[in-house]
């Protein structure tokens, strides 16, 4: 599961690598993750006393995975679980 609270950090994954991200691609796609950060934050976080430190830059050039990491999920079933379907809050 994902943690926005967490700097550089996923479960036991720890470094800038792990840091909780979004990457926008033009000045509108900011403005709107910003917004529905500080909406999650004021409705979700704030009253847990967390703080949402997911950092939201300018997406760069973007290069795939090599082969061995294509369908991640499904070679390696046992690592990390995908909840991007739903919300858990």
């Amino acid at each position: 599961m994902h943690d926005p609270t967490t700097p550089n950090r996923q479960g036991g994954d720890i470094g800038a690598l792990y840091r909780s991200a979004i990457f926008t691609h033009s000045p509108e796609q900011a403005r709107i993750a910003r917004r529905v950060t500080e909406e999650v934050q004021a409705k979700h976080f704030a009253p847990k006393g967390k703080k949402i430190v997911t950092e939201i830059a300018e997406a760069g050039a973007w290069y795939d995975a090599e082969d061995k990491h294509q369908l991640y999920l499904i070679k390696n079933s046992g690592g990390y679980l995908c909840s991007t379907h739903r919300l858990h809050w």
